[in-house]
């Protein structure tokens, strides 16, 4: 396939959330990501940061470094403040041999915080836009020129949420942003994956699965709970498993050539979700939908 597919390790232990999985070592995920039938995994809490450490580490179970999550604060500092601060993180993935950083603006936003409900999360004025967007652009062009594309990763909780937020950040920036598609955070903002692949598929960098159960989500906008609380309830699943229409997101982004990752990114309650299961089912869901777009 033009495709690979990988999965993000919050399958097993959570970054916002660590005590979930804690128990779980590193090993056992990347073993059961690639018993899954992974190529790729993106990095997690448990990761060595150092190329040194972290390339034998993934070469011991036959898996590539597909990207990894990087929180900005342009709305706070300027590029040359930001690329200073990210030179570890753009330095391991270089290293690492990956072609996307997985980019979110995290100024202001309340997805980390417990006790927060999303009805609370922070909007841009057209002040703020005015800032953030050239200086996307601008440390978007200094990545391209270090081999990495920017895949911006639209949040709940963030300041880039929704799918006009996204539309607008696409037509504000230039093409050195690129848009990281994540199913599941489009469709929980009510926004609909499939009509932004259709709008954007020519500066899809970077696509993250991820799956909704449209009656939780129903009832965490319902209840306005937290990001947290709500991925606690299992509004997040694994492709194939809930309501997105993953063959028509798809059809958009082959038309436009898509030869990126596909990343299983469905963070749940390890002890409610066992990992591997659901990183099988995943897998050979995805796998089978890639198929069918893309080819072999």
């Amino acid at each position: 396939m033009a495709v690979r597919l990988g999965i993000n390790p919050l399958t097993w232990t959570n970054d916002d959330m660590p005590e979930l999985g804690a128990e779980t070592p590193l090993e056992t995920c990347l073993a059961e990501a690639k018993l899954a039938g992974f190529a790729g995994v993106e990095l997690g809490n448990k990761f060595p940061r150092v190329a040194a450490e972290l390339k034998p580490v993934l070469a011991r179970h036959g898996l590539d470094l597909v990207s990894g999550w990087y929180g900005s604060r342009l709305l706070e500092r300027d590029v040359d403040a930001e690329m200073a601060e990210a030179e570890p993180h753009v330095a391991l993935l270089t290293a690492l041999g990956c072609n996307v950083m997985v980019h979110a603006e995290v100024s202001r936003a309340v997805h980390g915080q417990r006790s927060t409900p999303l009805s609370r999360r922070p909007v841009l004025s057209d002040a703020d836009w005015s800032v953030l967007a050239p200086r996307l652009t601008e440390m978007g062009r200094r990545l391209k020129a270090r081999g990495l594309h920017l895949a911006y990763h639209h949040h709940m909780g963030t300041v880039i949420e929704t799918e006009a937020e996204v539309d607008r950040l696409m037509a504000s920036t230039g093409p050195e942003v690129g848009l990281l598609l994540d199913t599941g955070h489009l469709t929980f903002a009510g926004g609909d994956p499939v009509v932004a692949a259709k709008r954007h598929a020519g500066r899809v960098v970077h696509v993250h699965c991820k799956d909704i159960r449209a009656d939780v989500m129903a009832e965490a906008k319902r209840r306005d709970l937290p990001f947290l609380e709500a991925v606690l309830a299992g509004v997040f699943t694994v492709p194939g498993d809930g309501c997105v229409d993953y063959a028509a997101v798809l059809r958009p982004l082959t038309a436009a050539g898509y030869a990126g990752w596909l990343v299983v990114e469905a963070e749940q309650d390890p002890a409610k979700a066992h990992p591997l299961t659901y990183a099988r089912m995943g897998h050979d869901n995805l796998a089978r939908l890639a198929r069918s777009a893309f080819g072999a």
